[in-house]
């Protein structure tokens, strides 16, 4: 099976970018587990992530709707996590996995990269308020979908061409400069949208 040769093995780092965004993610949904149990229970909790009118992880949380067939989200993060840090000691381990695995794998990364990013626009543009452990949940799972993503184009397994294709090496030669730039693009975009509350700070 052809693979990409780059200064970056993916293929021995990727075992433990797995463990170390598992463990990321899975305390950030833990916490918001948590949170979502104590507002449930007491509707005058606050979290202490509750820092401003913006900052809000209260509002987010409490917001209604936000579950999938009747659980709240944070749930399922707990168990996704969970399994991306077994998955991470499964190949520090040596254990060696199917194409159709990874390719599943690939699938239900990118359907929680569309997830994770519907409740990102629902916090910014519905909400109103934004959870610091939202957007770490938000950065852990696009940095699990883009190296997913370029580990199984490495290795020919979403499209055999891609090792070979120039603009994929380009790709590969900057993958971490095209992750921060787009984190500094939705960074933008979130200041522009809230610049009405932090703009009176800098002016």
């Amino acid at each position: 099976m052809s693979q990409v040769k780059t200064s970056w093995n993916l293929e021995r780092t990727i075992p433990w970018l797995l463990i170390v965004i598992g463990i990321i993610g899975l305390v950030s949904s833990l916490v918001l587990t948590h949170d979502t149990l104590a507002i449930n229970a007491n509707a005058h909790y606050v979290p202490s992530c509750n820092l401003n009118p913006i900052v809000s992880c209260g509002g987010v949380i409490s917001h209604k709707g936000d579950t999938i067939f009747g659980l709240p989200y944070p749930f399922y993060g707990v168990a996704a996590f969970a399994a991306v840090i077994t998955l991470g000691v499964g190949l520090v381990a040596k254990a060696k996995f199917q194409k159709w695995f990874w390719l599943t794998f690939q699938t239900v990364v990118t359907l929680g990269l569309g997830g994770a990013y519907l409740m990102l626009l629902k916090s910014i543009y519905q909400i109103h308020a934004l959870c610091p452990f939202c957007l770490t949940v938000d950065v852990a799972t696009t940095t699990l979908f883009w190296y997913t993503t370029l580990y199984n184009a490495d290795r020919g397994l979403i499209d055999a061409r891609l090792p070979k294709n120039r603009w994929y090496k380009l790709v590969r030669k900057h993958h971490l400069d095209l992750l921060l730039l787009w984190f500094l693009i939705l960074a933008a975009a979130i200041i522009k949208h809230f610049w009405y509350y932090y703009g009176k700070h800098f002016l």
